[in-house]
């Protein structure tokens, strides 16, 4: 019998990570692609960064990381922000007010599939890169609509984005199942879905046991989850000189 996975895993190939093929959140970027090369600060850009909760994770990883926050002005959490101890700034959700290869790491956390115009944008965020610097970050592939939700990705549509704007693709890692989404989406937030997200989600797990039965290997693993999954987090690199 063919496994349901085998199309998406010979489309992409070795972007499917071997390594585990734990249920992701955006978060685990932070700790993998810290730092510069060569020493000084760390440079970060939060892509539609809404109220500015990530550089308190990316303080935690290095105190002295110069980190900005970049949101569109009429965002509803642009205009719940109330901390001001960091630098925020607004743009027009296309070009990126910063000088070429400004940054070390762009940072964009479920916010892609809100975004008018994703393929001028992410042109933007390789011409902000250094050379070698990181793209990371999460997006929907099946999620109910919200928060003006525009588009949902497959794993080969969004891998095909990142090349048309000459990123390369690291990897793909299955988030939280889009089952879980709907239940969410249908019931409204309930303490019994908080779990999942940093966790393992339902049907993440019975995928779990599919491919422990049918001695699926990470990269299996990961093709079967991707399916299926309402997020997926993604690593990308704006290529050496």
């Amino acid at each position: 019998m063919r496994l349901p996975g085998r199309e998406l895993q010979e489309a992409l190939g070795d972007k499917l990570p071997g390594d585990d093929a734990r249920q992701a959140l955006a978060d685990r970027y932070i700790e993998s692609v810290a730092g510069r090369p060569g020493g000084g600060p760390w440079r970060v850009l939060d892509l539609g960064c809404g109220i500015g909760t990530s550089v308190d994770y990316f303080r935690a990883r290095d105190p002295a990381v110069q980190w900005t926050g970049l949101d569109v002005q009429d965002s509803r959490e642009v205009g719940q922000r109330t901390r001001t101890d960091a630098r925020f700034e607004t743009f027009n959700g296309i070009a990126i007010p910063f000088p070429d290869a400004s940054f070390d790491l762009v940072y964009c956390k479920q916010v892609l599939e809100h975004v008018r115009h994703p393929g001028p944008l992410l042109r933007e965020t390789r011409r902000v890169l250094r050379h070698g610097g990181a793209f990371a970050g999460s997006t929907s592939q099946l999620e109910p609509y919200h928060s003006r939700s525009m588009w949902n990705y497959t794993p080969l549509g969004f891998a095909e984005l990142l090349s048309d704007a000459e990123l390369e693709l690291v990897e793909l890692r299955p988030g939280i199942d889009a089952l879980s989404l709907i239940a969410r989406r249908l019931v409204g937030p309930r303490k019994r879905f908080d779990r999942w997200w940093g966790g393992t989600s339902p049907l993440n797990r019975a995928i779990d046991l599919y491919g422990r039965a049918r001695r699926l290997d990470a990269r299996q693993l990961n093709a079967t989850k991707l399916l299926f999954c309402g997020h997926f987090a993604f690593l990308a690199r704006r290529p050496e000189r």
